[in-house]
């Protein structure tokens, strides 16, 4: 059976990055994309729709149009924005994705791929090697909306054998998409910032770790996981998924190596901190090992490397 996408959400960091390698597998004509905005840079295979995922009639004329078989539902307002507009990010992040499952179901789609995120867990879940089942009190609205959709995905695969899979995303780095709003930001302006100017200034402290995660290995990880076969997805909520840790004066130090010159600076105080120092330092993602062999092939020095020299001519 020929498969036909819609990604939903596209001109996100994620989804951008995700679409490209989806046409390349599956044929551009069967891949639409959709955002509520028009794409920054639109490519000429590009089948693109404009979209509200709020909007239940308009996606269901969507998915009447095009008839996918898979859906990846990428919508959302991340962390650091979701603060700002705490009844928005719940809007978005809870009903985009009740509408979609709703239509999952009417439309017999085989397959929906939906992200969520470590802000899952919070103060009292288990710092290092965080487990794929701990305690998860998360503290910002992102992190709630993201819990009580795993919560929902879970439900529609027992009640409705909706085959739902999901990523428990790190922080995600790339030099191809600007960062999205995100407490985990820093790890791509850093980069920006020392080939512009030489200098940044971090808005989390020094020590702080945090999971990572090299965009060409989320994209990777995120197609081995709807390539796996049925049986092998024992998680139907979110798979931990994990690449490395490592702290902002970690990545200054390797940023030194390339760039001597390189000065970095932290501020006294900002409010993406605190939901920084209530998530994970590192994570367990066994589950994703063994049922279908992920495996993160860049560490720190690799990234480092590759965001530099792509940067260098982007900047």
């Amino acid at each position: 059976m020929k498969e036909r996408i819609i990604m939903i959400g596209a001109n996100g960091q994620i989804g951008s990055e995700l679409a490209t390698a989806l046409r390349s597998r599956f044929g551009a004509e069967n891949v639409i994309t959709s955002d509520i905005r028009e794409p920054h840079a639109s490519r000429e295979d590009e089948i693109f729709e404009i979209i509200n995922v709020l909007d239940k009639s308009a996606l269901k004329r969507l998915f009447e149009k095009y008839k996918p078989t898979q859906v990846y539902l990428l919508a959302a307002m991340l962390s650091a924005t979701g603060e700002k507009y705490p009844q928005k990010a719940w809007d978005l992040n809870i009903n985009g994705l009740l509408n979609v499952l709703d239509l999952a179901l009417e439309f017999d789609i085989k397959k929906i791929f939906w992200p969520s995120s470590i802000a899952v867990f919070g103060p009292h879940s288990p710092k290092q090697n965080t487990d794929q089942y701990c305690v998860m009190d998360p503290v910002s609205i992102y992190g709630v909306s993201k819990l009580a959709g795993e919560r929902l995905c879970e439900y529609y695969h027992h009640k409705y054998d909706l085959d739902i899979r999901s990523i428990r995303y790190p922080g995600i780095i790339s030099w191809k998409t600007a960062p999205g709003g995100g407490t985990t930001d820093y790890a791509i302006d850093i980069f920006i910032e020392a080939l512009k100017h030489g200098q940044y200034a971090c808005f989390l402290s020094a020590n702080t770790a945090l999971p990572m995660l090299y965009m060409e290995d989320a994209v990777r990880g995120t197609i081995e996981l709807m390539d796996a076969p049925s049986e092998q997805i024992s998680i139907r909520s979110s798979y931990n998924l994990a690449g490395l840790s490592f702290t902002p004066a970690e990545i200054a130090e390797e940023i030194k190596k390339i760039l001597p010159n390189f000065e970095m600076s932290y501020v006294d105080y900002d409010p993406r901190q605190a939901i920084a120092d209530s998530w994970p330092a590192s994570i367990d993602d066994s589950y994703a090992r063994n049922d279908w062999s992920w495996e993160p092939k860049f560490d720190l020095a690799s990234i480092t490397e590759d965001m530099i020299a792509n940067l260098k001519t982007n900047v």
